[in-house]
């Protein structure tokens, strides 16, 4: 079975930054827009552009994105000559098995599964990144210009780029040069960690940085830079549409606000719609002292009280007289009477209890952030969760 172009998604990371959201699961199963998790992206973006052999490389806490992704019905990827499969690390009878140490090597630790479609090209994806991008498109680029390995790569701002991984260009196009997070940057092209690359020559290049001991086992500190010292054709493939890494409490609320606007993303677009396995749930109701204004409300919520600039999951309810306001409310999240949650995100199956405060409107000061509860969480009647606070289950803890 010889297919054009597979996708590997790397879906393994423990979200350290994102701290109690991410205590029990991993970053791409955390939920995402009120329908989605984040994973959804990714996935949705492969079945629509036509790529229909999907590895997903699990590694911490897997179990709740396993039992997500299934047969990948829902994204259209349960295939009869491809598919969607879990690629959890694994140990082979007489060696030493370990976790993926690096984005190079967990995809080098499934060359089997690559070899076995025996594709013309790879498609390197994170699955952390809210986008929405052709990929059948960056691959005619990548044909088209021979390249060894295509980059995709967004403009950003000089400030900004000093957080990236930036690509510089010569004069034939072609990538000249990659700097990892510079202090003086050249240029404002930075990597968004999606690549395609010819996959005979990426094996080359996994087999001989597997067998480095100095490696860091990763594409863009080592399997980048090793292709362009050997003068390998890196060609940028300029992505001008939304995209965020959401890998902070800040980007993480940042990027639902961002979903309340049609003009960054619009998710409304039949022709490349965002998937999801949505639980099946009643209506949402509005009572008779509802206010919503400006949110995005799901199936099953049950609202009597204030709801403004927000985002509410499955299954939230926000009793009367309780006020949310500029806050992700994650699946089951509870609001009780007289409760206010304000510029907070708050985790799957988290109550407020009546007359709690969870977060506080932007005042200027330093120590400023977004308030956080993880899952699980029971904030007491009347206590106060300052703003930029983190608070962690007594499970979790």
């Amino acid at each position: 079975m010889k297919k054009s172009c597979i996708a590997m998604l790397l879906a393994g990371g423990q979200g350290s930054r994102l701290y109690a959201l991410t205590q029990n699961v991993a970053k791409p199963s955390v939920p995402f827009g009120g329908k989605y998790r984040i994973i959804d992206f990714p996935l949705s973006n492969c079945a629509n552009s036509g790529i229909d052999t999907v590895g997903v490389l699990t590694q911490y806490r897997p179990l709740q994105l396993n039992s997500y992704i299934g047969t990948g019905q829902p994204w259209d990827l349960d295939v009869s000559d491809g598919g969607v499969y879990i690629l959890p690390p694994y140990q082979s009878a007489g060696e030493k098995g370990s976790w993926f140490s690096g984005t190079a090597n967990a995809i080098y630790q499934n060359m089997a599964f690559i070899e076995s479609y025996n594709p013309e090209n790879v498609l390197i994806l994170s699955g952390d990144h809210i986008y929405k991008m052709d990929y059948a498109d960056m691959l005619r680029e990548h044909l088209a210009h021979d390249a060894a390995c295509t980059i995709s790569v967004l403009q950003v701002s000089m400030e900004e780029a000093t957080r990236f991984g930036i690509m510089n260009v010569g004069e034939s196009g072609y990538v000249c040069e990659f700097e990892e997070k510079p202090k003086h940057p050249k240029s404002d092209l930075a990597s968004m960690g999606v690549y395609i690359f010819n996959w005979e020559k990426l094996r080359a290049y996994l087999i001989a940085d597997e067998n480095d001991p100095n490696s860091s086992k990763d594409f863009g500190k080592n399997i980048i830079p090793a292709m362009l010292n050997a003068g390998e054709k890196l060609w940028p493939y300029r992505f001008k549409g939304y995209w965020r890494d959401v890998g902070t409490i800040t980007s993480l609320w940042d990027a639902n606000m961002d979903m309340l606007s049609t003009t960054l993303i619009n998710l409304y677009d039949p022709a490349w719609p965002i998937s999801s396995r949505s639980p099946v749930c009643p209506p949402t109701y509005t009572g008779e002292h509802a206010h919503v204004v400006h949110s995005i409300v799901t199936e099953g919520c049950e609202i009597d009280g204030d709801v403004e600039n927000s985002v509410l999951s499955p299954t939230v309810v926000i009793e009367r007289g309780a006020k949310v306001l500029y806050s992700v409310l994650m699946p089951g999240t509870v609001v009780k009477a007289g409760a206010t949650v304000e510029y907070a995100i708050i985790g799957e199956n988290t109550v407020i209890e009546a007359g709690a405060v969870v977060g506080t409107a932007p005042d200027g000061s330093e120590g400023w952030g977004v308030a956080t509860c993880g899952p699980n969480v029971h904030v007491k009647p009347g206590e106060v969760i300052p703003a930029g606070a983190m608070v962690y289950s007594e499970e979790e803890v």
